[in-house]
This record gives structure tokens, sequence and C-alpha cells, in this order.
């Protein structure tokens, strides 16, 4: 992989950050990106040597941000050979008719627009080089609904269908696209949720052996490496106790 570039979004905590330092350890040269500089900067520390990191501060929902950051990558990054899309959201759990709407736009708009917006701005030199590779984050929420998941659940469906869309529409110029659906992972996800409460947040993860985000970082790394002719189209995966969105045995440790 040396010589190539990754863009990775949402690469300040979790999963995003997780996928960027796996694909280093792979020998891709990275871009990522987020909106806490100080978390960037402190995740340059735990690259290998030899490995170039660009690092870019925007919100993806931002559409004007994203294109002018996007659209004027200095020249030596601005052939990107893999997007991986992780940049996502939760907030709130409440039932549609007390649902809160400022909620619903944070996530439409960082699930749902922000992809597009980061997918838009590079995709049309994937397509002039008739190569690269976009993988996108969603969640075992966007092949399933449940209980007081409604928006939440409509963006993750939305995510699966445009990964779909992009499968179909890049087909012709050999693209790949993939799509990476997991269950209940522990990282920051339930406490942006939850809104800081911590311990609420923690009782998610309580009882079972949840995913956690190299998982996830590994099943990229194990997607990119794939021949040329092989492409990991759509992927769900659950930890052992989870058999569905809402189905989950506790006390299950290992």
């Amino acid at each position: 992989m040396k010589n190539k570039i990754a863009l990775v979004t949402g690469a300040t905590s979790g999963i995003g950050q997780a996928c960027a330092l796996t694909l280093a350890k792979l020998g891709y040269d990275l871009i990522v990106t987020g909106r806490r500089a100080e978390r960037l900067e402190e995740f340059k520390a735990k690259l290998p040597q030899g490995i170039r990191c660009l690092s870019l501060v925007f919100d993806v929902r931002d559409r004007e941000q994203v294109e002018k950051i996007l659209g004027n990558l200095p020249k030596e990054w601005s052939e990107i050979d893999v997007l991986i899309n992780n940049a996502g959201n939760a907030h709130g759990l409440d039932p549609i008719q007390t649902g809160s709407i400022s909620d619903w736009d944070a996530m439409l708009d960082i699930n749902v627009k922000g992809l597009l917006y980061v997918s838009k701005a590079i995709i049309p030199g994937m397509t002039q080089r008739n190569s690269g590779c976009i993988i996108n984050i969603g969640s075992i929420a966007g092949k399933e609904v449940y209980p007081n998941g409604n928006v939440y659940c409509a963006s993750k469906h939305a995510v699966d269908a445009l990964t779909q869309g992009m499968r179909m529409d890049l087909n012709p110029f050999g693209i790949k696209v993939m799509g990476i659906h997991p269950g209940l992972v522990e990282t920051e996800f339930s406490l942006v949720r939850f809104k800081g409460d911590a311990q609420r947040a923690s009782t998610v993860y309580q009882g079972y052996t949840p995913l956690v985000a190299q998982d996830i970082a590994d099943i990229v790394a194990f997607a990119l490496t794939r021949p040329a002719h092989v492409v990991l189209a759509d992927v769900v995966v659950l930890p052992t106790a989870q058999a569905s969105a809402q189905v989950i045995k506790k006390n299950i440790l290992k």
C-alpha cells in the first residue's frame, strides 16, 4: 500500500481512529478529518515512522467547508485511493412524538448529507483514474428498525441505500464500494447519544462483551487487501452476544 492515500473522516476517536491507524500500519499515507484539532494532533504521534499524515479540521455537515478544504488539497494529496466515510452520530433515544428536531437535523446532516458532501468531493478523482475504494461505515440500525431509533435508523438506512447506489453508479469505473454495518461497538457513541451522561452510556455495554473499534478496523484492512476482483460489498458484524439490534444475551463475558 506504499504511496497510496486513504482519507478517513471522523478520525478523532473510535472506529475512525482505529481504521486510520490500521491503514497506516498497512503503509497508507493518511488524510484524517475531524472537528477536534487536538485529537488529530495527538493521533499523529501514534503513527509508524515514515507515514505521511495530513490532518484537516472541519465538520462534514458544513458543505462550504467540505468543498473549500477537500476541493483545494495540495497536489501531493489530491489522488485519494481509499475513502472511509466513518463520521456519524446518534443524538437522543426518544419516540418520534417527543423527539427533538435539532437532534433529527444533526443525525441527518452528519450521517447522510456529510457522507454525500465528502463523497462528492472525492469521487470525481476516482472516476478520472478508473480506480479507488469507498467504504461507508453504517450500522445494524441500517438493516433493522427498533423502538425509539426512528430518525437514527432512517439515517443509517439511507447510508445503506447510498452505498448500494454508489456501487451501481461507480461500477463502470472499477471503483469498489463497500458497506460495513456494526452492531454494538464500545466507543464514544453512547456517550454522544445520551448527551454526556456517562453513567447511562456505560450501561449499554454491561453484561456482555461488545465489539471494539479495532474489530471494525480489522475488517477494513481485510477488505482492502483482497485481490482486485474481490469486493466485500456488504458486511454486518455483531458481537457474539448480539443476535439482532434488540436481541442481546447478557452475562457473556470473555
